[in-house]
């Protein structure tokens, strides 16, 4: 347990908990710690989910695959972030997309009956369970704007806006590579690069490689109008 204090000291589940806190709930409840390699499924679309997810080491892909054979990334997580939250209590409870370790990674698993436990060892938890759940409601949201916005441009910049208000910069650094960027915005890689090009030329922004500088933050927020 105490390798993983560290790695537990970054989950949003524990926040505003320090090492001896976390370390004393868990060692009143029972959990599993899994191993995988780079591209490991984690769980199935359709698999039952019983229990809850806390990412130790690594990052993880969600993949939701459609009928005409198109697979694409809707979300990455890195270490410290959860998953299944929602799912493990939910009446049907299964799996709604596919998770794949996207490097070698070490995920703690803790069943339904034991979250709920853990929430009665320390009122703390349960508060961040419920920010947790409303952050991805709001990243639900989000996801289904982008849907609905009618040109690249205000994908892209709709994108960018919302990692510049996670990181707190200008200077974003893009956590997922420029294929899966584009697997997220639903548009085809070449009209991604092609945008990102133009968009630079108008002097919005500048990058290199997963680096990207927003050169005129209001010129960007015109996008939209």
């Amino acid at each position: 347990m105490k390798s993983y204090i560290n790695s537990l000291l970054k989950c949003i589940l524990f926040m505003n908990m320090n090492g001896k806190e976390i370390e004393n709930v868990l060692t009143n409840i029972p959990f599993n710690i899994n191993e995988y390699d780079s591209g490991d499924v984690i769980a199935i679309e359709g698999d039952n989910c019983t229990s809850l997810g806390i990412i130790l080491e690594g990052d993880i892909e969600i993949h939701k695959s459609f009928a005409s054979g198109k697979n694409v990334t809707i979300n990455h997580f890195e270490k410290g972030n959860i998953f299944g939250e929602a799912l493990v209590f939910s009446g049907e409870h299964l799996y709604p997309a596919t998770i794949v370790s996207s490097t070698n990674s070490k995920i703690m698993f803790i069943q339904r009956n034991e979250i709920v436990r853990l929430m009665t060892l320390d009122s703390r938890i349960i508060d961040n369970f419920m920010g947790v759940l409303s952050n991805r409601i709001l990243m639900l949201n989000e996801r289904l704007t982008n849907l609905t916005l009618d040109s690249l441009r205000k994908k892209i910049a709709n994108m960018l806006l919302m990692e510049y208000k996670k990181q707190a910069t200008t200077y974003i650094t893009i956590p997922y590579s420029r294929k899966k960027m584009a697997e997220m915005l639903n548009i085809p890689r070449p009209s991604l690069s092609r945008e990102l090009i133009k968009m630079k030329e108008d002097g919005l922004i500048d990058f290199y490689m997963d680096n990207i500088k927003i050169l005129d933050l209001e010129k960007l927020r015109d996008v939209f109008l």
